[in-house]
């Protein structure tokens, strides 16, 4: 049994356990900041630890033939379906009454959403496909010699909030890492600056921390590698002719005790999960092999008595400078009274993103310290440089060795001028200990297709874990405001929970575009248990529809100045953004109403059929089973209430004007409690499946039982394996106790009393500060007693 002690949750007192945590709506980490040791397996979970590849495989052309036959057999089923079923049952039976046609009408509405979603699918899917085929890698040479000598830089923003110290480190390392010529790594730490709770400040202290601990780490090899960079020039430009055979030789000295430092790197990390094994394997020894690839060039060139060239063999020394040379910080906006102080990722952002090509003079006030820009005199100043390209990277997700190199090079390409955002979508780390993980990051690859494959008809949308974005986009899109007297400038909105996708259609509104990289470049952790998959997927549930009205106004600005949007970029976006409404309400209608079964039709079911082949060949090719789509279908009736309840946020928002909490998807490898809603929801499902089974069983309506079977079976299975039996009580007791649990009410305070201060007691800086911020209730306490006395 384990040890039980009282904390808040949810804005309530309730238990928390040594293995269960309860999260408030602003939280994302652990109660005590403490990790646990790596996750036992379970029966099911992922065997396969090694990822995909890099490159998509080119598809054949059986497949892409047999992509365009799924489109044509679901729009031919859904043609077929209404008008062999849906017009003939209204026109065999004019006299069935209202409720028929009001069934047949919700019916066909229902299966008309649905089907439409499914075509989007496919459409993406072909778009992918054609992308993956027409993809050829840029040669690593043609890198090295388009970033030679390269001026422009790039920082890396990586936001984090009560993040495990290990979790941001490994984040921190994929990034700093990276080739690129003029790299700064700036890790935003939006945890509160001064916490009471000594676990929870030991665990900001080790994060803090982070930053100096790698630029430590990396003083030696950037110090040789920039030295032996430096006597190389010299000896090119001062020096008689240089002899082939020793450059190569020292060069390839110099590749070697690279190469080895990552390794001995590598040898020493601490292995306890997949993703610290993705780390080691194609963050560090990657990074080592590539490194080994270019001594065995160098080694054979020197036996066969050749050289490269001297401008070659610089670019190659040039390399070894960017992986060492980082610079590498911390930021935290809650230190500084004149930042936003918003609890959300955007403005975490927007916070820093505003302070970038400025210098700033920290002032303390009565409120805190103030940044203002700094003067010529200004001695203790705060300079933060701005770059050409800023890359946002979320804390648990983890870049591949060129990614920078690559997506810089892409918006540098002719033609892309206009492109604003680029990314890799990213995929999930294998060897996925649990099974709702394994599903999870089976969703996650199948998502990496689709938005591929968007980009083929111009409706990319930015996926906010990772995305390289141009600054001066942003100056195009930024809002200022003032707050209390100070400048706030947002760039990223943060309206809604979702602000890589609003981002997206502001970038869009101005004339910029985005694309996504067709390689595999990026990776990202999904939630390990059900209760952290609850807080991501009800965030991904909520916003799509607020954002709708501005898509439309894109299209006004599009047509006002004659650059169309194209009706397939239309269907797509607006399928991404409200898709999860329909299909929700969708699913719980066929799976709560009992529809005449007159309406059901095999069409139907073939409409359906290429959505299901199709995805289950996608799952193959990402190294999933073909089975997992009913796992998928499974995982998505769980997950109905969920979806269901991010859109209902989204309509109360609609209503109210009130921005949603922004809720973080915690990072922690202990189980994350759900609320007991979201855990009884699925099990109301399978007894209503039943009931319906039994109903139908005995008025005959076979179609209708076979379907509420399936619904039955694929929902208890989905039950078990994702959320258990066990897991499953201990979170609907906790959900009770925390409803029966009512904190006991405090005594009403009584008013202070007034003591005269002396002039050493009075805080003088306030005063001078705010001035008296009593004025305007002491005039209204004056007024009112007026009031009474006139009237006595």
């Amino acid at each position: 049994m384990p040890r039980v002690r009282w904390g808040r949750t949810d804005g309530e007192w309730g238990f928390m356990s040594d293995q269960i945590v309860l999260l408030r709506p602003d939280d994302q980490g652990t109660a005590d900041g403490q990790s646990s040791k790596a996750r036992k397996r379970q029966w099911g979970a992922e065997k396969r630890s090694e990822p995909l590849s890099i490159v998509h495989p080119a598809p054949s052309r059986r497949k892409i033939v047999l992509g365009r036959i799924g489109v044509l057999t679901t729009v031919l089923a859904w043609l077929g379906y209404v008008i062999t079923t849906v017009l003939k049952q209204l026109v065999d039976n004019p006299g069935a009454g209202f409720r028929f046609g009001a069934e047949t009408l919700s019916y066909l509405v229902v299966v008309s959403f649905l089907t439409f979603s499914a075509l989007m699918y496919l459409t993406a899917r072909q778009g992918a496909l054609t992308r993956f085929r027409a993809h050829r890698r840029v040669p690593r040479g043609e890198l090295d010699r388009h970033f030679f000598d390269y001026s422009e830089g790039i920082t890396v923003l990586i936001p984090s909030y009560a993040e495990e110290p290990e979790v941001v480190r490994g984040t921190m390392w994929s990034a700093v890492l990276q080739e690129f010529p003029d790299l700064s790594v700036v890790l935003l730490l939006d945890d509160p600056p001064f916490p009471a709770d000594p676990d929870v400040l030991r665990r900001l202290e080790a994060t803090r921390a982070l930053a100096g601990q790698i630029t430590e780490t990396l003083k030696e090899p950037a110090a040789r590698v920039n030295a032996a960079y430096a006597r190389y020039r010299r000896r090119r430009d001062q020096g008689p002719e240089l002899d082939p055979g020793t450059e190569v030789e020292r060069l390839i000295a110099e590749y070697q005790y690279a190469a080895e430092w990552l390794e001995a790197m590598a040898e020493t990390e601490s292995v306890e999960d997949h993703v610290d094994e993705f780390f080691v394997d194609l963050v560090l020894m990657g990074l080592a092999r590539e490194l080994r690839l270019v001594i065995l060039a160098l080694t054979a060139a020197n036996a066969q008595r050749k050289s490269p060239g001297p401008e070659r063999i610089a670019e190659l020394y040039a390399r070894l400078t960017w992986i060492f040379n980082a610079r590498v910080s911390t930021f935290e906006r809650k230190r500084f009274a004149s930042l936003s102080h918003e609890a959300n990722k955007a403005m975490n952002l927007n916070a820093y993103l505003s302070l970038m090509g400025g210098t700033w003079h920290p002032e303390q006030t009565a409120d805190g310290t103030v940044l203002r820009p700094a003067g010529v005199d200004d001695g203790n100043v705060l300079s933060v440089p701005d770059t050409t390209y800023v890359l946002t990277l979320d804390a648990d997700s983890m870049l591949l060795r060129d990614y920078c190199l690559r997506l810089v090079h892409l918006l540098e390409s002719p033609g892309n001028e206009q492109v604003a955002v680029t990314q890799t979508p990213y995929s999930s780390f294998r060897g996925a200990p649990t099974r709702i993980e394994r599903i999870a990051g089976a969703t996650t690859d199948i998502q990496h297709i689709q938005h591929q494959g968007m980009t083929q008809y111009g409706a990319t949308f930015w996926v906010g874990a990772n995305a390289v974005i141009r600054k001066r986009a942003l100056e195009d899109i930024v809002e200022i405001s003032t707050v209390g007297g100070f400048e706030v400038r947002t760039y990223i909105q943060d309206r809604t929970v979702i602000e890589d996708t609003e981002s997206s259609v502001d970038l869009g509104k101005h004339g910029w575009t985005l694309a996504n990289y067709p390689e595999r470049l990026s990776y990202s952790a999904t939630p390990p248990d059900f209760g952290s998959l609850v807080v991501q997927r009800r965030r991904w549930a909520n916003g799509g529809l607020l954002i709708l009205p501005k898509l439309w106004e894109q299209i006004r600005n599009r047509r006002g100045q004659a650059r169309p949007v194209l009706f397939r970029e239309i269907l797509l976006r607006v399928n991404y953004m409200a898709s999860i409404t329909w299909a929700s309400f969708g699913l719980l209608f066929l799976l709560a109403y009992p529809y005449d079964s007159r309406l059901l039709s095999p069409l139907v079911f073939l409409a359906a059929l290429p959505y299901f082949l199709a995805m289950g060949s996608d799952l193959r090719d990402c190294g999933h089973r073909f089975s997992d789509i009913f796992r998928i279908y499974g995982f998505n009736l769980v997950l109905l209430p969920v979806n269901l309840a991010g859109v209902l946020k989204s309509l109360q928002q609609a209503l109210t004007g009130d921005k949603i909490p922004f809720v973080r998807t915690p990072k922690v490898k202990d189980r994350t409690a759900a609320p007991a809603l979201y855990v009884l929801a699925p099990y109301l499902i399978v007894a209503f499946s039943l009931l319906t089974v039994w109903r139908n069983w005995e008025l005959g309506n076979w179609g209708n039982a076979a379907f509420a079977a399936f619904n039955a079976v694929m929902a208890a299975g989905a039950i078990r394996a994702y959320i258990g039996l066990a897991n499953s009580g201990v979170d609907m007791y906790l959900g009770v106790l925390n409803w029966l649990y009512v904190e006991p009410k405090k005594p009403k305070a009584l008013p202070p009393a007034i003591i005269p201060k002396t002039p050493e007691q009075v805080d003088w800086e306030s005063l001078l500060y705010h001035g008296d911020r009593r004025l305007n209730r002491d005039l209204r306490g004056k007024n009112d007693r007026r009031k009474r006395a006139g009237s006595v």
